[in-house]
């Protein structure tokens, strides 16, 4: 019997070799003129190991995405008591990952790619949108309490994600110049720190009472 160690990281490695197969593909042949069935050819797996691994197609260019917002979220849910929802953000947001903590990463070489694919991609565009979306609502909710159930929570919600996917493009972008470097972290997290900072400093303001 495999130790749980091999098991986890045959998944990995399985899970690896198909996503390398589907951007190959997406990258020649476009988003939506690859079936699903072409990627399990590729990765020499069978379709339903694909679908096991990634539920949906769009899955395989934003299951990242997902994750990313995902962590994010359970960041700002587990805060130290008396911390407020956008310090928490803050705080998670202007860690380094990724290739923003290590140029040299390996997953930098895609990145371009990628940027590319959804480029093209009208489905992929409606997927990013669609997971915005569900941080949006599930970060408005964390909100709720601090700023009561109004548009307030929507619109600084709307623009912490906002800052987020900014910071997505900046990375895509300099992927494709071939400009990732420790400059771009200090000069992306300071930008990504100055745009939160005019969000607190707005709540500050709207909380102060009238004259």
């Amino acid at each position: 019997m495999a130790e749980p160690g091999l098991r986890e990281r045959k998944k990995q490695e399985t899970r690896q070799r198909i996503t390398e197969a589907a951007i190959e593909l997406f990258a020649e042949r476009g988003f939506e003129q690859v079936p699903v069935a072409d990627i399990a050819v590729a990765a020499d797996v069978s379709t339903a190991t694909v679908f096991n691994y990634f539920p949906a197609k769009e899955d395989l260019i934003y299951d990242g995405m997902a994750a990313f917002n995902e962590h994010l979220l359970a960041a700002v849910r587990d805060r130290p008591a008396g911390q407020r929802v956008v310090s928490a953000f803050r705080d998670h947001v202007l860690q380094p990952r990724g290739v923003l903590a290590d140029p040299a990463s390996p997953v930098l070489a895609s990145l371009s790619r990628i940027a590319r694919i959804v480029q093209d991609s009208p489905s992929l565009q409606a997927r990013e949108r669609l997971e915005a979306d569900r941080a949006v609502c599930a970060l408005r909710e964390l909100l709720v309490d601090e700023l009561g159930d109004d548009l307030r929570s929507w619109a600084v919600a709307s623009a912490l994600v906002g800052t987020t996917r900014g910071m997505t493009r900046e990375v895509q972008r300099a992927a494709a110049e071939g400009k990732v470097d420790a400059r771009l972290t200090k000069r992306l997290l300071a930008s990504a720190a100055a745009a939160i900072d005019v969000i607190q400093i707005g709540l500050v303001e709207a909380t102060k009472p009238a004259r």
